[in-house]
């Protein structure tokens, strides 16, 4: 989703979107060629899960928030 407020662009991700992200981090740490980039790539595999993570639970809070907990229209 791109939002466009006066001239900036404001990009937010989905949780699949951090998901894929940490997977691509995880692989690149894995490699033995480079260990200063392997260690930061395991570092953003990190921040890359803990986003995914917020995002899906704030994903979750929210549908939770729409729907009430008791249906209005059938107390009588």
């Amino acid at each position: 989703m791109v939002n466009r407020r006066q001239g900036s662009v404001q990009v937010t991700h989905d949780t699949e979107y951090f998901r894929r992200r940490a997977a691509e981090a995880r692989a690149a740490a894995c490699s033995k060629d480079e260990p200063e980039r392997a260690e930061i790539a395991g570092e953003l595999a990190l921040a890359y899960a803990a986003l995914a993570r917020r995002r899906a639970a704030a994903a979750e809070i929210a549908s939770a928030e729409e729907l009430p907990a008791i249906k209005l229209d059938t107390i009588a």
